[in-house]
């Protein structure tokens, strides 16, 4: 599990000033980059590599709104892994309100092809397999 932190900026409300839905997918991949980066093996290394991970589904649970300047902490976690797909799963809150629930499942690719993660990046999946790859901040 890792805690990322984002304060809502006013740009993300709408008119009547709440967070717009669409920002919660943007929180999820801020707070997904950066679980990666402190795991060591950052986007950036993984695309240096050649591999690539689109997003293959995204699925958010909107619990309670969010205003300009909350601070949402997003709890992530690595769900479930298999050697093709990893799922995250995130839980916002803002203080003990519990703002959104979600999960988002990727898969790997390279040159536009399936890979399997566990023989491209086995350093990777190996990390992401152990109980000492829990983050905290």
């Amino acid at each position: 599990m890792h805690i990322y932190k984002h304060e809502v900026k006013y740009y993300e409300c709408d008119r009547m000033g709440v967070t717009h839905h669409s920002n919660y997918v943007r929180f999820m991949e801020e707070a997904r980059v950066d679980f990666l980066d402190k795991l060591g093996y950052g986007f950036d290394k993984i695309e240096a590599e050649g591999v690539f991970s689109p997003v293959v589904s995204i699925q958010c649970n909107y619990k309670s709104p969010t205003t300009f300047k909350d601070i949402i902490e997003i709890e992530v976690s690595i769900s479930k892994v298999s050697e093709m797909k990893f799922e995250f799963s995130y839980t916002m809150r803002v203080g003990e309100k519990l703002v959104c629930t979600a999960q988002s499942i990727h898969c790997f690719i390279e040159n536009g092809r399936p890979v399997a993660i566990s023989k491209r990046l086995p350093e990777l999946f190996q990390a992401i397999q152990k109980p000492s790859m829990q983050i905290t901040v």
